[in-house]
């Protein structure tokens, strides 16, 4: 019986049916036959798109990528096989390789280059293009989330956060089709409403601590990588040569510039003072800036002006009873009655409309505050007056108007130092303590 001749060649010019059967390995494997193969898997015009959209969804899917599915809107990163390789790559790494590998490198640099490994350049070349194709494919999956949830409920959508005036989201297109309930995008990388956490590699010399030399070049990376355009105020930015303990390495980009976590209040990094909380959901960065031992309460410190609403929270404070438990230094948890000060204030809108931050340059209120913001602090009478100092009541103020527009000289950067208490709050109902200079590590 003559055996029946079928060249691969055609099999991989209808790979569809081929990739189910692949795995990863066998994948690049198959990139390694020949010239000839290469060129059809790497193929340009509209038969290679096809086929790299078909090899993207196919080693991507699990990830929650997609093709994209809106032609009026152009895709904002355009993902190619050479940058799965790349990511592929990365991904198969453990975190603490990249900060071992670092280490050798700086190591490397204080010898003379005809002494240096020239493996170890080309593994470090290999880790910046793996952190570059991370970062692509993590925002390129934050598009299409929102792409995908502007289309399942265009009528409770809600803008992108944080909610500047300048990027509120676009409505949907007619024509376009909606994704089915069971087509809903999930991802390990990527959720809607949390910041995500991109990548680059870049050793530092000065160990753990970034440089102002280490922080631009890691602005450069974002460059190389082709998405400074796509980054937003409140986007994370980890080094992960530094390492992988606590928040080492991680940076936020403000808008502009990428800056460093600030230290004053915990030994582990909270939120820069320059990000106005009320501007992100409450629950933005949880997990991805990493919360230690931050003191009673546990919850991130973050900077909020309560001035606009000082006349409501004043209005209804109380003096109250309240019991909480404690943990002991042998590690047996008490239950302690104290008392406290505690007000609130409400944050709705009028339907259509959002809530403008003062002297924010545009800011708004993201709709994750809306409902009842609950404001405490400790029952004695400097705590008391230490919160009216941060709602603007004192003497010589008697407006709102002037309280919000900083009247008072004595009023600073401490006096918007709150702590989110997470394990009271829910949704629709915020809690928040003021955080004292008692609380300070530095």
């Amino acid at each position: 019986m003559q055996a029946l001749h079928h060249p691969l060649i055609l099999s991989l010019r209808t790979s569809r049916n081929l990739l189910g059967y692949l795995g990863w390995w066998e994948w690049c494997v198959l990139g390694m036959i020949s010239q000839r193969v290469r060129g059809v898997l790497f193929e340009s015009g509209p038969d290679g798109d096809e086929r790299r959209e078909e090899v993207l969804e196919r080693f991507l899917g699990g990830v929650g990528y997609r093709r994209w599915a809106w032609p009026d809107d152009p895709e904002p990163v355009r993902l190619t096989v050479n940058c799965l390789h790349a990511y592929m790559h990365g991904v198969s790494l453990p975190t603490h390789e990249y900060a071992r590998v670092a280490v050798r490198y700086v190591r490397e640099l204080k010898v003379l280059p005809s002494e240096r490994d020239p493996e170890l350049g080309r593994v470090v070349k290999a880790l910046e293009r793996a952190t570059r194709a991370y970062t692509a494919v993590v925002l390129r999956l934050r598009a299409q989330a929102e792409k995908e949830a502007t289309m399942t409920s265009p009528a409770n959508n809600r803008p992108p956060s944080p909610t500047f005036s300048t990027w509120s989201h676009t409505q949907s297109h007619a024509g376009h089709l909606v994704p089915t309930p069971s087509a809903v995008f999930r991802s390990p990388l990527v959720k809607l409403r949390r910041a995500p956490l991109i990548r680059c590699f870049v050793p530092s010399p000065d160990g753990d601590w970034l440089s102002d030399t280490s922080v631009l070049r890691c602005e450069a990376e974002m460059d190389k990588a082709g998405v400074r355009g796509l980054l937003r105020a409140g986007d994370v930015v980890w080094d992960v040569a530094v390492g992988d303990e606590a928040n080492l390495g991680r940076m936020v980009w403000d808008g502009r510039y990428l800056i460093d976590l600030d230290y004053t209040f915990s030994v582990t990094g909270d939120l820069p003072r320059y990000l106005l909380a009320l501007a992100f959901p409450p629950s933005y960065f949880h997990r991805v800036v990493r919360g230690g031992n931050n003191g009673a309460g546990g919850g991130p410190v973050i900077r909020v002006d309560l001035r606009p609403w000082g006349d409501e929270i004043r209005g209804n404070m109380q003096l109250l009873q309240d019991r909480v438990r404690t943990e002991t230094p042998q590690g047996t948890y008490h239950n302690v009655v104290r008392w406290v000060h505690r007000s609130s204030f409400q944050l709705r809108a009028r339907r259509g409309t959002r809530i403008p931050i003062p002297e924010s340059g545009g800011l708004f209120v993201d709709p994750g505050w809306y409902g009842t913001v609950v404001v405490e602090t400790e029952g004695t009478n400097e705590s008391l007056r230490d919160l009216q100092e941060r709602l603007g009541i004192s003497r010589g103020i008697q407006s709102a108007s002037m309280r919000a527009k900083g009247a008072d000289s004595s009023w600073g950067d401490d006096k918007m130092v709150f702590r989110i208490l997470r394990e009271r709050s829910r949704p629709g109902e915020i809690w928040i303590r003021a955080v004292g200079v008692k609380e300070r590590v530095n």
